[in-house]
């Protein structure tokens, strides 16, 4: 009862940390893989589509997109057509929106945990108990990340394919499936695959299994038999993905053509001086640092079974001989070599890339939880995995980059405030040493003149002195001509801030967003444990003033 108790109140607070909102910012995919795109096609905002979705490169599906963010987005846009109070959309409705579906979707995965759960072995509640409280689940779960869909749609092959292939000792060869079965199957593949191609990764060793267990006579023939029974969803399911993604990708004004995204993702990502751009890992970062990142003592507790699984074969290998293990039945006495399996072919797999990032493995949560969860044990360790899950969801839901949503809101409300009409205003908004700020949040109705966003990334201090000099020289923004109120706003971490003091520019107003922490510009411990910790530790919004020298000066090439 406790443990239900428990769970219920971990869902409730996930929903409530939603509308909250989180403020940290993981990682820009979150924006720039869905609500950013789909802001400007279907609110008709200002924003900055990024390369995998322009028709040119079309690397990535848009149906998912359009089921999320654009879902959410389409509901607010009918509510500002035909509801009773318009005016309803705002920087933090966009933000909360596609949020708040993807943490109604992040429930299914209780719902398969649920019902996966007797079916390996694991104790029910435990396992709900472990995936609610993992900061993956509050977090990463709760993101308009395509992992997350990803991680959803394991989540749901392992429901179909459980009944034939969960380990039991008295079952007998489960009967045939209705037809469909097979259809949803493989529309689930398919639907992964062209989510994220690394889907196959995860759906190996399930599909592989229930064609082992459902064979008559496990061979190739009847592997091939199993196979061809998933052929129909797949294909049905993958017209339906290249039908969607042609017409959005061809537009009105072109011809349309066939866009296969998986091909072109593909082909970009085999290229290892494109994936160099990106980061390039060592091949052990997924097994040595970031599962233990993501799931802390729950990765060593499989780093143990392993371990434990393969002491396991060796003996019964000295005693029995090869062949006679292959037979063995008391190997798989237990639903654990098939959990181990589920967990680190995947990990294995995806290791085989020079890019790993942590969030790649977040789809291994539900396998993971249902293998610390076994009937016979208590999940051990538990203070030391409550105090780990606060933490990473202190860290990625809070403090990681996490002044710069509450910056946007803030500036939203600074663009959209009454000014004289008599005066226009020309705001110009200069992101330095921040993760690509998501232009949608500003709520701009198309693309504007009189907001300019300048995102310098993590620029040097003569670069940033030069960008300011050429913004303040602009004509409009000359004071002898007084065309224009010319208001400039930099933001920048704390820890970056004494670049500025380099330009020489007067400082007219400045507003701290705390916490705000960079990892690519950490502070220094002794600013820590300095009375200017808080300031380390903050997002700065500063609005400057014109430099005398620029008044009549001419723009900086």
């Amino acid at each position: 009862m406790a443990s239900r108790v428990l769970w219920g109140s971990l869902g409730l607070f996930r929903l409530v940390w939603c509308l909250l909102p989180q403020t940290g910012y993981v990682h820009p995919d979150e924006f720039f893989q869905s609500p950013e795109v789909m802001a400007e096609d279907i609110l008709g905002v200002e924003a900055a589509r990024p390369w995998e979705f322009q028709p040119s490169s079309s690397c990535r599906t848009v149906v998912f997109p359009l089921l999320t963010s654009g879902s959410a987005f389409w509901l607010l846009r009918l509510w500002e057509e035909w509801g009773p109070w318009p005016g309803l959309v705002s920087g933090y409705v966009l933000l909360v929106g596609p949020r708040l579906l993807h943490t109604a979707l992040s429930f299914a995965l209780d719902v398969a945990v649920y019902h996966l759960a007797p079916l390996w072995g694991a104790e029910r509640w435990n396992a709900l108990v472990l995936l609610s409280g993992s900061y993956v689940t509050l977090v990463f779960y709760t993101r308009t990340f395509s992992n997350a869909i990803e991680g959803l749609l394991f989540a749901w092959l392992l429901v179909l394919v459980s009944r034939r292939v969960a380990w039991s000792p008295t079952a007998k060869k489960p009967a045939p499936g209705p037809w469909w079965h097979g259809w949803l199957l493989g529309g689930i593949v398919a639907a992964g695959f062209f989510n994220r191609p690394t889907f196959l990764a995860f759906a190996l060793v399930p599909l592989f299994l229930w064609g082992i267990c459902g064979a008559i006579n496990p061979g190739f023939r009847s592997l091939t038999k199993e196979a061809l029974g998933l052929l129909p969803g797949a294909t049905l399911t993958a017209a339906v993905f290249v039908a969607v993604d042609s017409w959005y990708f061809s537009g009105p004004s072109m011809s349309t053509t066939l866009v296969l995204t998986p091909s072109n993702f593909l082909h970009y990502n085999l290229d290892p001086q494109n994936l160099a751009r990106h980061g390039t890992h060592l091949r052990l970062t997924h097994l040595a640092v970031n599962g233990f990142l993501l799931f802390g003592i729950l990765h060593a507790q499989a780093l143990r079974a392993a371990w434990q699984q393969l002491q396991a074969c060796f003996q019964a290998f000295a005693q029995m001989g090869f062949l006679r293990v292959l037979d063995a039945r008391s190997l798989l006495s237990s639903p654990r070599p098939h959990l181990l399996l589920l967990y680190f072919m995947p990990l294995a797999l995806l290791s085989a890339f020079s890019h790993q990032e942590a969030r790649f493995l977040i789809p291994l949560m539900v396998p993971l939880v249902l293998l610390c969860s076994p009937q016979t044990q208590p999940v051990p360790c538990k203070g030391t995995l409550v105090l780990f899950n606060v933490l990473g969801a202190v860290f990625f839901g809070c403090l990681h980059q996490g002044g710069l949503v509450p910056g946007l809101q803030h500036l939203e409300r600074v663009v959209h405030a009454p000014a004289p009409p008599s005066v226009p205003t020309h705001y110009t908004l200069l992101f330095t040493h921040t993760y690509m700020p998501p232009r949608h949040l500003l709520h701009l109705s198309g693309p504007r003149a009189y907001v300019e966003l300048v995102d310098m990334a993590g620029t040097e201090d003569q670069v940033l002195c030069q960008a300011l000099n050429n913004v303040t020289r602009q004509p409009a923004c000359q004071v002898a001509t007084r065309s224009w109120l010319c208001r400039l706003f930099v933001v920048t971490p704390g820890t970056t801030r004494s670049a500025l003091e380099k330009c020489s520019f007067p400082l007219r107003s400045e507003t701290l967003v705390f916490p705000h922490l960079t990892l690519e510009d950490p502070p220094a411990l002794s600013s820590l444990l300095s009375g200017a910790w808080r300031t380390h530790l903050s997002l700065h919004i500063l609005e400057l003033g014109e430099k005398p020298d620029n008044r009549t000066g001419k723009p900086l090439l």
